[in-house]
Order: C-alpha cells, then structure tokens, then sequence
C-alpha cells in the first residue's frame, strides 16, 4: 500500500472517528434527544446538565478517545508531524461536523484533548490542570474550553513543539473559540450557566 493511500484511508477513519455522536448516543440510552434539551449540544457538558455525571463521563471519556485513538493508529503507521496533526484535526471536524448529524455537532474540546494526549502528553497534561483549575475556582466549563484552547497553542510555541502542531493546534483553538461565541457573550452578560446548574 503507498503511503497516499495509508494517509487518506487513515484521515477518512479520523473523520468517520470523530463524527461518532456518543452524547446522542448515551444520552438515548436514557431515552433523551440531547440535541433537543438544554445547549442542544451533543458534548458532555449538556449530557451533565441533563442527565447527570455518569453518563457525561462516559461521554467525555469516549469523545476524548476518538481524538486520541486515530492519531495513535497514525503514530504506530509512522506518519511524520504534519499528517498526525491533519489525523487529529480530521476526528475534531468529524466531532464538530459530524455526518452523522447532517455536518452538525459539537464543541472539539474533549476530542481535542485526546489529540493532545497523543501528540503532545506533557501539553495534554498542562491544559487539563489548567481546565481542572479554571472549572475548579469558577465553575465554568465554557471559560476553561475558551482559555486552555488558546494556551494550548501557546505551549505548542513555548514548548518548541513540531511547527505543523503550534500551526495545527492554533487553526484548531481559533475554531474551538469562534464555537464558543454564544457562550462568550453570556459569560459578558453574567448568564452563563455553571457546573451544577440543572437544565
């Protein structure tokens, strides 16, 4: 097989990865239509506003996995810097443009930890403390997405990371944010909800 063909395939799975909705899916389980309730958003935020924490771990952990799951398969195939990150950046677009919900979908930020766990653990590990922290003293899970995205690709640079990853990681941060837009401006108008606000 030549390497074009081992990348596509391997980019076309990112995709397929990452458009798997399992907060639609859990949530179903439960009977509910997540994309209905609350945020309408199929992250495991909503799920925890709607349906409480074991099933918004089960999310968090499973989306956090189809990040981090199609960058390992391209680690193990020998793909150089830049095709790992197109490998991860193809599971958030599937996350955030899912085909399974007619190109809509989530946020990227738990898929986006999973890449970061694959390519860069010590960045990985960086941001979730940093998330623990923020969601830890504030409560706001959109105000440590927005922060740890941009300090992401702040360490990529400080860390002297592969430039396709502090190039890559940025592209995908500025996404990360522009989705968080809504929740910017109810952050400014102090009607953002919290950890443990039921919807």
């Amino acid at each position: 097989m030549s390497q074009i063909i081992l990348i596509v395939l391997i980019l076309a799975l990112a995709y397929l990865m990452g458009s798997i909705p399992f907060g639609a899916l859990v949530a179903r389980l439960y009977k509910v239509d997540i994309t209905s309730v609350g945020s309408r958003n199929i992250g495991a935020t909503n799920v925890l506003r709607t349906l409480g924490m074991l099933p918004a771990s089960l999310v968090f952990a499973a989306d956090l996995l189809k990040g981090f799951l199609p960058v390992y398969i391209a680690s193990l195939a020998g793909l150089p810097p830049l095709w790992m990150v197109a490998t991860g950046s193809a599971a958030i677009l599937g996350h955030t443009f899912s085909v399974f919900l007619n190109f809509s979908g989530g946020r990227g930020v738990a898929t986006g930890l999973g890449v970061l766990l694959a390519i860069t653990p010590d960045v990985f590990l960086l941001v979730l403390l940093l998330a623990l922290l923020i969601m830890g003293f504030t409560r706001y899970v959109s105000l440590a997405s927005i922060t740890c995205s941009a300090v992401a690709s702040l360490a990529m640079f400080l860390f002297d990371k592969p430039l396709p990853y502090t190039i890559v990681t940025s592209a995908i941060a500025a996404l990360i944010i522009v989705k968080h837009i809504p929740n910017i401006k109810r952050l400014i108008d102090g009607t953002e909800r919290k950890i443990g606000d039921k919807t």
